[in-house]
């Protein structure tokens, strides 16, 4: 036993001086340079398409875990310097050695675009200038549709299929393998489907395209997507 110990022990202090050091450390803890955002509904908000027990496992789990990675990875490093999950993913994406902080950043910004996009309440088809672009751009609504489902459902593994703004301004399909998100490609994502297994199996089990077409049909808060697109 330490002479600080038999010390402590001797003054009737025990083990509580003892532990008063790493409960100071914990009571003082900074918060997060990036904090997850709250979800903007309840875990039983998206059901059928989405049931509770997936969207409190993929939101109170693996989103929550990548941030929280993600702000531990950061510590020290020129990133935690970034005012944006853009930017780190960009600046990540460049550097190799850095690939960890890319996908726990990337899953992070892919998931704050995912999440708000499903809030109730809004039209479930495009309207106005979003309406237009989808129509000149993709082919009308119902093309676009077909079309992100066949892209998603073909994504090898795990990833996202995306409704994203080019540099031009027009609006393009993509997939994105794993935590990569369009902005590597300096584009705007506007709406992205989680194809993860973690966001439908319980659910949907193998069928990622049925799921796919649910979300689009049923899920998607339009107004929220249209409010993405840049002029």
């Amino acid at each position: 036993m330490s002479d600080r110990r038999r010390f402590l022990l001797g003054l009737g202090l025990g083990g509580a001086a003892l532990a008063a050091p790493s409960i100071l450390r914990a009571q003082t803890a900074a918060p997060p340079k990036f904090p997850q955002p709250a979800l903007p509904y309840e875990f039983t908000a998206l059901a059928p398409v989405i049931g509770a027990q997936t969207v409190e496992l993929h939101y109170a789990r693996h989103h929550a875990g990548q941030y929280a990675t993600m702000n531990r990875l950061i510590v020290g490093r020129r990133y935690a310097d970034m005012n944006s999950l853009v930017q780190i993913v960009q600046q990540s994406s460049l550097v190799a050695a850095d690939a960890a902080i890319f996908n726990n950043a990337g899953q992070a910004l892919n998931h704050d675009i995912y999440w708000p996009q499903f809030t109730p309440g809004g039209p479930k088809e495009p309207s106005g200038a979003l309406k237009a672009k989808i129509d000149s751009d993709l082919g009308g609504f119902d093309k676009m549709k077909t079309d992100l489902v066949a892209l998603s459902n073909g994504i090898f593994g795990s990833g996202w299929g995306w409704i994203a703004q080019d540099g031009a301004g027009k609006l393009v399909l993509m997939a994105t393998l794993n935590g990569d998100n369009p902005v590597t490609k300096n584009h705007t994502p506007i709406l992205g489907i989680d194809v993860w297994e973690h966001a439908y199996y319980l659910d949907w089990q193998n069928r990622r395209a049925d799921h796919v077409k649910a979300v689009l049909d049923d899920l998607v808060n339009w107004s929220v997507v249209g409010e993405r697109v840049k002029a």
